[in-house]
């Protein structure tokens, strides 16, 4: 492989020998869009020598975004660390869909938080909001607690209400639950990036995938407040299934799909009245 620096240039300000030793590193990883990734990894590298074990990492198969140590998310730099679920750009339609059925939301919970990309994404949109984030992995809450403290958020850690204050039933107004519902089957089959790097606690959810879809439901319509919605991510196979979990809880639902993200998100209505 090239030299990725030479003696007249550095990181900040790579030589054309740089670039294009990154750019054939990568490549020769199979990495897909190896020209946009090294042009993230030199903007981000400080030495030469950090340069190069950054392509290193990344080479022998490390996300791009812990790598760098950030996601992008709906504008927002998300910070992302190892053993933490890393943000997909699909969810961004799930926020879409949140701010869309609750566009005067006071109150906002991110269940099942991971990296608070969601909460921070939906506090960033509603300006002044009460923003409470919950996970059952530590690692992740340290990591959302990053994230969601310019917006002054809390963050939990516990099995998804039992991480609440008491004091947010019924006052819910958007509960967005990015909950795992990969089949326990099927988790071997993910893409290594997944499997390998990310806590399976964010990725399996059980027989089916709906395990976890479905304790959300039941339990929103005492958490949401009369109006509020809950919104939910799964996949075009489990969606009726995931459905009828909504409808059963009581809550009016309806499945919105993005063709263009291949995202499916479930939304649910809390209707007045309902103290399912």
């Amino acid at each position: 492989m090239p030299p990725l620096s030479s003696s007249s240039s550095s990181p900040s300000s790579p030589s054309p020998i740089a670039h294009d030793a990154v750019v054939t590193a990568l490549r020769a990883a199979g990495c897909v869009f190896a020209e946009d990734e090294a042009r993230l990894i030199l903007a981000a590298a400080r030495t030469p020598d950090e340069l190069a074990a950054m392509v290193d990492r990344r080479v022998t198969g490390l996300p791009l975004e812990l790598v760098l140590g950030w996601a992008e998310f709906r504008g927002l730099r998300i910070a992302v660390e190892p053993g933490v679920f890393v943000p997909r750009r699909r969810t961004e339609f799930l926020v879409e869909q949140a701010l869309a059925h609750g566009p005067d939301a006071s109150v906002v919970v991110d269940l099942c938080c991971g990296s608070g990309a969601v909460g921070a994404a939906l506090a960033a949109a509603l300006g002044r909001v009460e923003l409470h984030a919950a996970d059952i992995d530590p690692a992740a809450v340290r990591c959302a607690r990053r994230n969601v403290a310019p917006f002054d958020g809390q963050v939990h850690t516990g099995d998804l209400y039992e991480a609440l204050p008491a004091g947010l039933r019924g006052r819910v107004g958007i509960l967005a639950a990015n909950v795992p519902y990969v089949p326990t089957g099927e988790v071997g089959f993910l893409p290594a990036e997944a499997r390998e790097h990310e806590p399976r606690v964010a990725l399996d959810g059980g027989p089916d995938g709906l395990d976890v879809l479905r304790r959300v439901a039941a339990e929103a319509p005492r958490w949401l407040a009369p109006g509020g919605c809950l919104v939910v991510e799964t996949s075009e196979r489990q969606a009726p299934t995931a459905l009828e979990a909504f409808t059963s809880s009581g809550l009016s639902a309806r499945l919105v799909v993005s063709e263009e993200l291949y995202a499916n998100v479930v939304v649910g209505l809390n209707m007045p009245g309902n103290r399912s």
